[in-house]
Parts: C-alpha cells; structure tokens; sequence
C-alpha cells in the first residue's frame, strides 16, 4: 500500500535562525523545537529537563476539595470504602495506585473490577450490589462514572456516595456523585484537560498528601503506574503528561515494583520507552480482562511478594499469549472472509463471524485497517442473540458520525472520531453494512483512503552526528502530541553492505550514503528485505526516524527507515 507523504509546515527562516542562535543547536533542531510551539530559551529548558515541581495544584480541578474532604471523613468514621475501575490498563493502574495509596494508611477499603463479558463496561449495577451487600459507604471510581447517572442515583438510594473521577467527555447532566473530578467538565479550569483516568486518580492522591501532610516522594513512587496509563490510553504526551510520564518512566527503570519485573528485562532497561510499554506491557496487562478477569491484573500490580508475582505473571503472559493466537486466527479469517464477500474494493470494511472472541475483535479492527486502509467494523455474537462491533478508523474520518446516521439500526453504541462500539440486532445486520458502506462511500475524502506519513523535515544525511542524537533524546518521552521526529532525506545511495535478518529474511540492515561516502550511515528497514535489488541498483529518498540502541554497555545509533521511493529510470 502506497503512503502519502505530507511534510509539516515549517516557522519562519528568521525564528528558526533566532531560536537555533539563542541555544546554540543546529537550525534542524531548532525547526523540530519551534513546531512544538517551544519558542524560548526557558521554555526549551522545561520541556528538555521536566521538573515535578511544575505540576499543576490538584486543588484547581473542580470538585477536588470536596472530594478530599469525603474520604477524610469515611477515614475518621472508619466507613468502608470502594475502590471502583474499569478493566482495561487505565482502569486497572488506576485501581492497584489507589488502593496502595489509601491502604498505606487506612485499613477498610477494597477493590472492584467489574467482568467486561457479565457486567460490561464502567459502573454496572451488579458493582453497585456487592457494594450494598457488604456495608461499603463510599465508592470511589477510577477510569469510568461521568456517564453513570442512573447507576450512581441506585447507590444514592441506598445510603452509598460516590466520587467519580473520570478523564472520558461528560454527558449533559453528570451523575448526583458527592464529587464529580473531569477536567473535561466545562465547568472546570483545571489547565491539563488530557490527564488519563490513572491521572485524575494521582491528582486525588496528591489533595489527599497535602491534606494528611504525606511527603511528595511518597506518591512520586506511584507515578510508574501513571506512565503505563498514559501510554496506553493513548492521551497527549504533553504539559502534565509529559511530566508525570517522564518520571514514571525513571520509576519504571531505576526502580520497578515487584509486579512489574517480569515485564522489564535488565537488557530492555537502557533504551525503555513508552513504545515499550504501548507494545509490551499494555497488552499483557489488557490479555486479562480481554480473555480472562482483570483482578489478575491488578492482583499482580499491587502485589509486594516476588513468587506470587511471578505465578499471577506467568498466568497473564499464558493469556496474552492465547489472546495473539485468537488474534492473529481471526484477521486470517477476517481477510478471507472480505475476499470471499468481495470487499476488497469496498470504501468500508464490515465483517460478521459468531465464533469471534469478544474481546478482541478490536484490535483485528485495527490489524484489518493495517491490510485495507478504510473504516472498519468487526462483529460478532453478544448477548441475547444480539451482535456486537467494535469499530475503527483511518485518519481524518468521523467513523462516530457515520455511526449517527445508521442509528436506526442500532440498539446502541458509543465511543468517539477513532474508534467505537456497538450492538444491533441479527436481522439488522445486512441494511446495517448496506447503509454503512454507501455513508462511507458518499462522505470519505479521496485523501484519507491512503495512509499518511507526517514528516517534520528535510534534512542531510550530513547533518547527523553524535550531537544531533543526543539532542534528539531529549525530546522524549515520545507519544502523541509530541512523535518521534520523522525525516525526509533526497538521493540516497546504497552503501555497498548489507544483511537480511528475521526468520523469513524480511527485514533489511544495510549502509547508505549522501554526496559523498564519508557520511554513510546504518539504516534499518522492517519489512523491506524484497527490496534489496532495488536498493542496489537505483538511488531513493527515504523517510525516517533516529534511534539508540544499547548492547553490550555500548551506544550504537541507527537511522530506521520508514517509507522508501526509489528513483526508477
């Protein structure tokens, strides 16, 4: 599949000159500084070397004084309380720092994951019973709630409050809670409206430690669960989450708690970064409430003994292990299945299998997307004979939108631009896909049914060194809001070496040159071994990123092709 290719506006010759003057870096940094709007000499201090004391006061998000003066009081009368939260990683860090935190000192509180297959997602009134059935006076949820009205107006009812703290968009009344904690409330002006549901609950803890006069470095050790939510909820890495991800990233390395171990390898320590936590800890630690329960999840997280750890780990890896089998048996099913129903030239991508595993038919959505760039939705059977979706997008298409306007169809769903899930009854499925397929052929745009590359500049090869990667480094932790730079470099040649590697030879390690070969460099290419002979024989503008590899307590820096044009006669 062909990429397009979009190179990011640049600022003004004379800003970049001014800034690249002022630091001392070379313009090429200065460039890449000014297009995160960093346009001073403190303000490139700041985001180089975080601080925790620019965190912002909890007390600025709206409901926060009330909230702390609530669990103040279940404490001094000895009430029980709730710990509540959803069952994937937001949910289930969010959960294991809470309940650490409050049973530091407080003794009656417990915890609760709802199932994802019996009770579904955020506050299920079966959560709410077993807060009744056993005495609970307060429930605090974590990740979910700002939605919950009628589930949080059942606990009222029964004598039981409720602080909701939430990071998903409120509804246009919020739930009767004591406190409801969102910086997305309109009504808040708390100034990080991008905190993950984990970093609603640490700004809780962190009212709660003034409150209680606890030491700030006390819940500064929390903050490695909080960089695992925020990776994994795929929030902006920027303001607030910038900092609280950059020092629970140097949790994570320095120190990691006795649950997170097995996740962390001495060899990947050096280079650890959130890409390691999106791709190796996250779907570990989502395979338990996907295919199993996310009790497991948190159980590991909190625990403090390192051979229950290793047995709830083994068990966790098991299921994620069981979860990329279901998932990669089920894209090869999907795929054949579009084949077969002649979608392959369809503007949108809807298939139906009642043996589907629920808890994964998300991430074949995105795997499908990866085959067919196009909206797409995976169904299989829910309850009560009902089939259920989980959808997803391509950059720059409302797929939520398009779910609004098959509404007549639908029993219900939810979710937002990128992403959503969905039920409809059996019978509705064909008008369904029908009604899809022609709302997405009539309103998708020509350009967002080819993947996009963003590349933030031009450069020459030559302008790389030791010091432009050591820059580089700095600008992580990189996430959204702030990506791994991307660079377009023109005429390149192949530089006389190269190596096949993987299994199948898929994967390319070779040297290439620009102008002159003084300046040969090691690229890799994933996915490009076919492409050696044309490597060889024409020259190509690559886009590309840099990286640091350590192996062996040695520094190697390599450039990682991402798209490749070749200048064919």
């Amino acid at each position: 599949m062909q990429n397009r290719w979009v190179l990011r506006s640049k600022s003004d010759k004379d800003q970049i000159n001014t800034l690249a003057e002022e630091l001392n870096f070379p313009v090429e940094i200065a460039c890449l500084l000014l297009q995160r709007k960093i346009d001073t000499f403190d303000k490139t201090k700041s985001f180089f070397k975080p601080s925790l004391d620019e965190l912002h006061d909890p007390f600025l998000m709206k409901d926060m004084e009330i909230a702390t003066e609530r669990i103040l009081l279940a404490i001094e009368k000895k009430e029980k309380i709730l710990i509540y939260g959803d069952y994937d990683v937001d949910g289930t860090t969010s959960v294991a720092m809470f309940y650490m935190f409050l049973h530091s000192f407080y003794e009656k509180v417990e915890y609760y994951i709802p199932d994802r297959y019996q009770e579904g997602y955020g506050v299920s009134y079966q959560g709410v019973d077993y807060a009744i059935e056993n005495n609970f006076s307060l429930i605090i949820t974590l990740d979910c709630g700002i939605k919950e009205v009628e589930k949080v107006l059942y606990a009222k009812e029964n004598q039981i409050d409720f602080i909701v703290c939430d990071h998903h968009l409120p509804g246009e009344i919020l739930p009767p809670a004591v406190a409801n904690l969102d910086p997305q409330r309109p009504d808040c002006e708390y100034p990080c409206k991008h905190l993950s549901g984990c970093g609603v609950g640490f700004k809780l803890m962190q009212a709660l430690s003034q409150k209680k006069n606890i030491s700030s470095p006390d819940i500064y050790s929390y903050l490695d669960l909080v960089a695992i939510s925020i990776a994994a909820d795929i929030v902006p890495l920027i303001e607030e989450n910038r900092i609280l991800t950059y020092f629970g990233l140097r949790q994570l390395i320095e120190k990691p708690r006795v649950g997170l171990k097995f996740f962390l390898p001495k060899e990947v320590r050096e280079t650890f970064s959130v890409s390691n936590i999106v791709f190796g800890i996250a779907p570990k630690i989502n395979a338990a409430g996907r295919i199993s329960h996310a009790h497991n999840a948190v159980e590991l997280l909190i625990s403090q003994n390192e051979i229950e750890a290793r047995r709830i780990y083994s068990q966790i890896n098991e299921l994620n292990n069981e979860r990329r089998e279901l998932d990669a048996n089920i894209t090869t099913e999907a795929i054949l299945e579009i084949k077969k129903t002649g979608q392959t030239e369809n503007y949108s991508t809807v298939v139906y299998n009642k043996n589907w595993h629920k808890g994964v038919i998300g991430i074949v959505a995105s795997r499908l997307i990866e085959e067919y760039y196009r909206p797409t939705l995976v169904f299989t059977e829910g309850k009560n004979d009902d089939l259920v979706a989980s959808a997803r997008s391509v950059v720059g298409f409302d797929i939520y939108s398009a779910l609004e306007r098959t509404s007549e169809y639908l029993e219900q769903f939810g979710g937002h631009m990128y992403a959503a899930g969905l039920t409809l009854k059996k019978e509705n499925f064909i008008p369904f896909k029908e009604k899809f397929e022609t709302i997405v052929k009539e309103t998708i745009k020509e350009n967002q049914r080819t993947p996009v590359i963003e590349i933030d500049e031009e450069i020459s090869l030559k302008s790389i060194n030791k010091r432009f990667f050591k820059l580089i480094h700095y600008f992580e932790p990189f996430g959204p809001g702030n990506l791994r730079p991307v660079f377009l470099a023109k005429n390149v040649s192949f530089g006389g070496y190269f190596t096949l590697m993987g299994r199948e030879k898929e994967h390319l390690k070779m040297t290439v040159f620009q102008d002159n070969l003084k300046n040969s460099f090691e690229v890799i290419a994933f996915k490009m071994g076919h492409l050696i002979h044309k490597f060889e024989k024409y020259p190509f503008d690559m886009v590309f990123s840099l990286y640091e590899n350590f192996w062996q307590g040695k520094t190697f820096y390599q450039l990682q092709i991402k798209d490749v044009l070749f200048k064919e006669e």
